[in-house]
């Protein structure tokens, strides 16, 4: 039971330090719309993942098919990052905070109407596309399932895991509360500059994983 508990401390913490799209994402997300917004994200990841591992393990059929749209659904995933980077890094506007109420301060932006625009929803939404749609994520859970299925039984996969899952939870949290503190002190400017640096970088693994597609068709 230990040697399995720490096989899932194990896999966690290579999901914990790995460096991606999400990890910015969740940053930002939480500067800009404060907790509740950080929270909103990591939530649309976890239901992401809870269904990759749930597919990687019970549906290993299903998962050969999707396997087959690996690159499409890759396209897809670049496209979006693509997208969202261009968005970030050229578009995005900041309504500058001592224009809020204090209350606002914490999540939403205002528009110059006086209403509300944040919308939970869409960001959850954002987290689970970016997550599911992630090539690399897909392959993780895949040939992890499938490694940890060669040796260990339904039952110690359960606890695997879960105990995988349950250290990247309480990992994001963490990052959703030490982001939403800072956030919270940082200047309106340096917030656009973090939100351009975050654009950026989903340019950047955006147009890497669709280079590294595009080698792999040329290849082969």
């Amino acid at each position: 039971m230990f040697s399995v508990i720490l096989k899932g401390l194990a896999i966690g913490l290579l999901l914990i330090f790995s460096v991606g799209p999400v990890i910015f994402t969740t940053i930002k997300q939480s500067i800009n719309h404060g907790r509740r917004g950080g929270f909103s994200f990591i939530i649309g990841v976890w239901i992401s993942d809870i269904i990759w591992i749930v597919l990687s393990n019970g549906f290993s059929e299903a998962i050969k098919i999707l396997l087959d749209f690996k690159i499409p659904i890759g396209i897809a995933g670049c496209c979006f990052l693509i997208g969202m980077g261009i968005y970030f890094t050229f578009l995005k506007k900041i309504e500058p905070r001592r224009l809020q109420e204090p209350a606002e301060i914490a999540g939403d932006e205002i528009t110059p109407a006086g209403k509300k625009k944040t919308n939970y929803f869409a960001i959850l939404s954002s987290g689970f596309i970016i997550n599911t749609l992630n090539p690399g994520v897909i392959s993780f859970w895949v040939f992890t399932a499938a490694t940890l299925a060669s040796v260990y039984g339904l039952h110690d996969r359960i606890i695997i895991f879960a105990t995988c899952m349950s250290a990247t939870m309480l990992a994001d949290i963490g990052k959703v509360m030490s982001a939403g503190y800072i956030g919270q002190r940082l200047s309106d400017r340096v917030i656009l500059l973090i939100n351009r640096i975050s654009g950026i970088l989903y340019l950047a693994f955006g147009v890497a994983i669709l280079a590294g597609i595009v080698y792999t068709l040329i290849k082969d």
